[in-house]
């Protein structure tokens, strides 16, 4: 059944934490909100009535006007590192929850991105603008079209007023919704300051609320770090395989879920470029493409650092010297874990899990060597369109003939020289099942970076109308359809100077 806002059923969650984990506060009213963008898909995950969306007091409630009786909002405390650098005391610097619901046996925090300031905004002003929660609500909606675990987000609210950032913008505030916002920072918050009983009453939290299996585990917070850590592994691995950047994986943007979030300087990379990097403010390229599964690898050492002193049975030499042993055993399972998920992913994405079923024993390492590390080598060379290359592998699977993927090489003996040790693999009478297979799993449509912007600019003019369409299109990005066979193109070469910084 559905609801209204106000009567979901809403629950205490990480408010009961208390006040050395969050500030309690409301959101800072925006003058004349209007609504912009809605999910009907989220609001039916939280048991909301779609119908909502077109009354006043909801718009009201998603821009900070109104607050929802029996709830208390929050901003939370956490801290991290940030580019590679301890940031010390960090936390929701525009982000309010409002708080907890659940629906169908399932918990979701429901959260107001720049809704004002709060005592962890240091020196911003607590809000976000138009064109950074169109990119956040587009994203995070697309990436649960492609089956990539994500925040989501259930709406955009506007208003004319005006906020600095690089230019005059105005202000926005986007609904995101998600299991929990708790971060990495969050963890090592409490361990660096050394407030080791909140330190444990959080993690003691995470696990009843997320975790609730591993209660009865010997060391559940070493099997926490055990799942946390497979989950990482797991999400950096989907990110790779569709050419994402995430463009800011600090530890405070490092989703103790396995979640993708807080959608900053992200991107979909058009041509291929190992070294890519998304957030141009990120000089030394420590967040790019290549690097993320080391970055992530990076985090979870400093999660583990953070869980040390819970992990260890006491404080003496010997327990420590054994947790850190463990938590060692544990860090050395993310790459071989990363590089099953990734192998497994890419094997499907070139049909080659439905050949190998037919083919007598070929080893996955020879199928690494032979046919997805070459192909990522000559797309990186090449410089060749990720998803179009994908989308249309399938078609030359049909039709070794077709020439569409022939021409985007510069290199065309390059291409064919790996074209035919890969076609070999495939049974010829299983190639259009398997083409089927391929197109299940590579997408046709993506958020690319200039699709994006076509929907802020007329989005900046007062025209919503492109988001709706791309949150149609993005949410079955594996479906053609003639009437997004635009979506669908390779960029335009304006798109090529496209920026994008963490100013938002």
């Amino acid at each position: 059944m559905h609801q209204s806002l106000s009567d979901l059923h809403w629950q205490s969650g990480f408010y009961e934490l208390g006040t050395n984990f969050l500030t309690p506060l409301h959101p800072s009213p925006l003058p004349s909100p209007s609504l912009v963008a809605s999910s009907t898909q989220v609001a039916e995950l939280i048991g909301l009535d779609p119908a909502s969306f077109n009354q006043q007091d909801l718009i009201e409630i998603l821009s900070g006007n109104h607050p929802i009786t029996h709830t208390q909002p929050y901003a939370s405390v956490y801290s991290g590192h940030q580019f590679g650098v301890w940031a010390g005391q960090l936390g929701d610097g525009r982000a309010i929850t409002l708080g907890q619901v659940e629906h169908q046996q399932q918990i979701f925090e429901i959260q107001l991105k720049g809704a004002g300031k709060t005592p962890y905004s240091r020196m911003g002003d607590g809000r976000a603008v138009l064109r950074s929660s169109i990119r956040e609500y587009l994203c995070s909606e697309a990436m649960a079209g492609l089956h990539i675990p994500t925040t989501r987000a259930l709406a955009i609210t506007a208003s004319p007023k005006q906020v600095v950032r690089e230019t005059v913008e105005t202000a926005s505030v986007v609904a995101r919704v998600a299991p929990s916002f708790i971060r990495f920072g969050h963890f090592e918050h409490f361990a660096t300051t050394g407030q080791l009983e909140h330190l444990k009453r959080l993690a003691d939290f995470v696990i009843s609320h997320h975790f609730n299996d591993l209660q009865k585990d010997q060391n559940p917070y070493l099997s926490l770090f055990e799942e946390v850590l497979e989950r990482s592994a797991s999400l950096v691995a989907k990110w790779q395989s569709v050419g994402f950047c995430h463009g800011v994986l600090n530890t405070d943007n490092m989703s103790i879920l396995g979640l993708t979030l807080d959608y900053g300087p992200f991107g979909f990379m058009d041509q291929f470029d190992l070294n890519h990097i998304c957030n141009h403010t990120d000089s030394q390229g420590r967040y790019s493409f290549a690097n993320q599964p080391q970055v992530f690898h990076w985090n979870l050492v400093r999660l583990a650092q953070a869980l040390l002193p819970l992990i260890a049975k006491d404080d003496s030499d010997e327990a420590i010297q054994i947790a850190i042993t463990a938590l060692q055993g544990v860090l050395g399972q993310f790459l071989p874990q990363y590089q099953k998920s990734y192998q497994a992913i890419m094997c499907s994405k070139l049909g080659l899990d439905q050949a190998l079923q037919t083919t007598d024993q070929v080893s996955s390492e020879t199928i690494r060597q032979s046919v997805i590390e070459p192909i990522i080598h000559l797309l990186d060379q090449q410089q060749i369109d990720y998803t179009y290359f994908f989308r249309h592998l399938a078609d030359v699977i049909e039709n070794p003939e077709n020439p569409v993927l022939r021409d985007l090489c510069i290199d065309r003996i390059a291409y064919d020289a790996w074209l035919q040790p890969y076609l070999a693999f495939l049974p010829q009478e299983k190639r259009p099942q398997i083409a089927t297979a391929m197109r299940a799993i590579n997408p046709a449509y993506i958020l690319r970076q200039h699709l994006a912007q076509i929907a802020i600019n007329k989005a900046q003019e007062g025209d919503f109308s492109e988001i709706n369409r791309l949150q149609e299109c993005l949410a079955k990005p594996f479906t053609e359809r003639p009437d997004f066979a635009d979506y669908a193109q390779l960029p335009p070469d304006w798109a090529k100077t496209l920026e994008v910084s963490c100013s938002s």
